[in-house]
């Protein structure tokens, strides 16, 4: 099995859209009827969600009209905000089969099926043209991506010159101790390959790419990730609709390891925005 494969497996369902779908209906929403932030508890799978998305597009300031590629798009959720909110087009490629569907149908259930696209594919040997975008974006892709430098390269062909690539990804502090698992990423350390912001700087340097803004995100990932801890105690049990429902079983322990790892100053989500040189 090739690490892709592992990977795909890791974040394979089953039943994700029957799921996501019985969810709703169970917290009162109107299917025929859903707007895209109906979908945010699920579809947004990064530390903070929503306001993650949010505030990392203040960052890029994508203008409308743009032709945006979403590395690891997963089930659209980013994607489809850039459409909604900011007016941009965007394509979405992912590994996982069972996600690219759900986000075809999720984009359709929100009306938005014209301005995103989703393919089943590796961002290591993306299908399109030579300078066909005018940004591209990843939310926490990197860290099940062993050859980074390969897909840095394979970003800097895509996209124009002048072009943003802005990351989201989980980044290593501190390299002397060895992480907890499962993450919600990786259940060994096998699929992990979560690197430093240096090693990133040095990858999109040697791809091409000028590094623009930086900004660490770890005391922002520490309260999101300890307010769900809180909601799941209070309602004794996860909401009907949530990021518990794609981490399965082991999601408690996932999210206790991710507190740990970050409170211990190991890891910590970092944006970085580059431009094509």
């Amino acid at each position: 099995m090739t690490l892709e494969q592992t990977v795909a497996r890791h974040y394979a369902h089953g039943s994700l859209e029957r799921d996501i779908f019985d969810a709703l209906a169970a917290t009162g929403k109107n299917l025929s009827h859903l707007v895209p932030a109906d979908l945010s508890p699920i579809d947004e799978f990064h530390i903070g969600g929503r306001q993650a998305t949010v505030d990392f597009a203040a960052e890029l300031g994508f203008k409308p009209g743009m032709l945006l590629l979403d590395i690891g798009a997963g089930l659209g959720g980013a994607s489809r905000y850039f459409a909604h909110e900011q007016r941009c087009r965007v394509t979405g490629i992912d590994i996982t089969e069972d996600y690219v569907r759900a986000a075809k149908t999720l984009a359709r259930h929100v009306g938005l099926e014209s301005e995103v696209a989703y393919l089943h594919g590796s961002a290591l040997d993306l299908p399109f043209e030579s300078g066909s975008f005018d940004g591209a974006y990843m939310l926490h892709a990197g860290m099940n991506i062993r050859e980074k430098s390969r897909l840095f390269e394979q970003v800097r062909r895509v996209l124009k010159p002048g072009g943003l690539f802005g990351i989201y990804d989980v980044m290593r502090e501190d390299i002397s101790a060895e992480l907890n698992f499962p993450l919600p990423w990786a259940a060994t350390p096998e699929a992990s390959f979560v690197e430093t912001t240096a090693t990133y700087r040095h990858l999109l340097e040697g791809a091409g790419f000028v590094v623009r803004k930086e900004r660490n995100r770890r005391a922002f990932a520490i309260a999101f990730f300890q307010q769900m801890r809180a909601r799941m105690a209070q309602s004794e049990g996860p909401p009907r609709l949530g990021l518990h429902q794609l981490m399965g079983g082991t999601a408690p322990q996932k999210i206790a390891n991710m507190i740990d790892n970050l409170e211990r100053n190991l890891i910590a989500p970092v944006e970085l925005i580059s431009a094509a040189v």
